[in-house]
């Protein structure tokens, strides 16, 4: 019995390899992080490796916890990779378990018709959409989630070219993180990841 309990601890999965040596490099690159975003938002919005104490969330998964504006990539044993996120404002939040369905570098964009009929002064002119760049607000990247039925949501993870907006609830949904936050989070999500934008409080 104990030989298998020491041969467990010493396995590893290839989740966890690449996790570990991921996080390595994330707090390696921390005072990058700081410098970029120095006097924008708390400290503790920076990328860094915590103990969530949820062992019930599973590897790979990723939790956004809206009241405390994080957002948790799970890796084993309850330890994850916690970002600070912007979420969506009041009465467009919503709650839910999702699928990760795509992944886009620079993703074009075009605002939901609802987003249009609400504010059109401020989207109507994308009604074509808008090509990536610096200036599109899904950001670096998007995480595009659907639902149990396989139907986009038109939720997403992204990235955003405002780092003051972090700690915040000012978005028409979707979970923002600064483009360079985001760009450490797509490469460790993958296609068919769960997703649990948890409610709020």
């Amino acid at each position: 019995m104990e030989f298998r309990r020491n041969q467990r601890h010493w396995q590893m999965s290839s989740l966890s390899r690449r996790s570990v040596f991921g996080v390595l490099l994330a707090v390696a690159a921390a005072p990058q992080f700081a410098f970029a975003h120095k006097n924008q938002f708390p400290d503790r919005f920076l990328p860094q490796l915590v103990n969530s104490g949820r062992r019930d969330w599973e590897a790979g998964s990723v939790h956004v916890v809206p009241d405390d504006y994080f957002l948790y990539f799970m890796l084993n044993d309850g330890l994850a990779i916690r970002y600070g996120v912007g979420v969506g404002r009041k009465g467009l939040y919503k709650s839910g378990t999702f699928t990760v369905a795509r992944k886009a570098k620079w993703p074009w964009w075009r605002p939901t018709n609802a987003m249009i009929r609400r504010e059109p002064h401020k989207y109507a002119r994308y009604k074509n959409g808008l090509k990536g760049g610096p200036n599109n607000p899904l950001g670096a990247r998007a995480i595009y989630l659907y639902d149990e039925a396989g139907r986009d949501t038109y939720l997403r993870i992204h990235g955003t070219n405002e780092p003051r907006t972090i700690g915040s609830a000012v978005s028409n949904g979707c979970a923002r993180l600064t483009n360079e936050h985001v760009k450490d989070l797509y490469e460790r999500v993958e296609i068919s990841a769960k997703v649990h934008l948890h409610p709020k409080g």
